[in-house]
């Protein structure tokens, strides 16, 4: 596999040869939960670069700069200047509800930003991993699988099959992670509102709040995409779309009642509730709720197994250091 710009292979054992450079990887949107998270794993291995729009983020090790996604030139600039080996695009509106109430606003950052994004990628031949979800579909009773084609009834879900489409079918050197709902710590300090935080902060205040227990998914540490990621890289995988979720689903309260077991907080906070599920214009609402991703592929393919739930929360926890239940007093 190559590793450098030049394509070499960095041999240690060759004579007079140092260690291979570090890989760079480069992260439009370092400012999301998605984007900081994967920016915390990959700088253990690897040069990180992220850019932000209007809020910072402060994540040793990694270079952090201000980019507006849109303007061309901002773009060619980091690109031309850093030419990273991997350039990660966690851009966009990642809620189903914020991408249903600004439809306009969805389709710019989550479509249109990455058009810029991609024409560079080609030019400076770095390989383009684009992060895309399960809404991509309708939801149904049974597994989807890399093959089945998208059939999204919410904005966001069009957004993002939009933009799988495209990179596929003009990127010569891209990866399409097709994911659950990721979860992680936000290491922004102005919005510190993604879903573990969420639970966390009424789980640890003792209040009560409401979460749906309608609606199946995934719900997967994020630092397991930067799992899969990294191995795509090690191996030289091109051109490929791969599903990275969970082995199991669960709702958002079996999520919350989960967190609170595995972090040793009562659970009696947590009560189920129906939240509403916005379906775009012209669009049929889901008859079931379910958004299962079959990881049967990325496991054989790697020879590897995707936690459950619960494993996934049993991992945050040591990441995050936080005492196991029995430890607490």
């Amino acid at each position: 596999m190559g590793g450098g710009r030049d394509g070499g292979t960095g041999d240690a054992g060759d004579a007079g040869d140092g260690p291979a450079p570090l890989r760079t990887v480069c992260i439009f949107g370092i400012s999301s939960m998605v984007g900081s998270n994967l920016a915390e794993f990959f700088r253990r291995d690897f040069r990180v670069v992220g850019t932000y729009y209007k809020t910072r983020v402060r994540v040793p090790g990694v270079l952090a700069l201000p980019c507006n996604i849109l303007a061309k030139g901002e773009v060619q600039r980091i690109l031309h200047t850093f030419k990273p080996d991997y350039t990660i695009y966690t851009v966009g509106v990642s809620s189903l509800g914020a991408c249903h109430e600004n439809e306009q606003l969805a389709d710019v950052l989550n479509t249109t930003g990455l058009f810029h994004v991609t024409e560079y990628c080609q030019r400076y031949k770095s390989q383009l991993c684009y992060v895309s979800s399960a809404y991509v579909f309708q939801g149904g009773p049974r597994s989807y699988l890399e093959i089945d084609m998208p059939d999204a009834t919410t904005v966001l879900g069009k957004t993002q099959a939009a933009s799988e489409f495209y990179i596929q079918k003009t990127s010569l050197n891209c990866l399409v992670f097709r994911c659950c709902r990721l979860y992680g710590k936000s290491l922004s300090p102005s919005t510190p509102s993604g879903l573990l935080e969420a639970v966390q902060r009424v789980a640890d205040l003792g209040g009560r709040a409401g979460y749906d227990n309608d609606l199946l998914t995934g719900f997967l540490d994020a630092h397991y995409l930067g799992m899969v990621m990294k191995l795509c890289f090690e191996r030289g995988i091109m051109n490929r779309l791969l599903h990275v979720s969970s082995s199991d689903t669960e709702t958002h309260l079996g999520f919350a009642r989960a967190y609170c077991d595995v972090f040793g907080r009562p659970a009696d906070g947590a009560v189920g509730t129906k939240w509403p599920f916005p379906v775009a214009k012209n669009k049929e609402p889901p008859g079931t709720l379910a958004f299962r991703l079959s990881v049967t592929n990325v496991e054989g393919f790697f020879n590897i197994g995707l936690p459950s739930v619960r494993e996934s929360l049993e991992f945050t926890r040591k990441r995050l250091r936080a005492p196991a239940p029995s430890a607490r007093s």
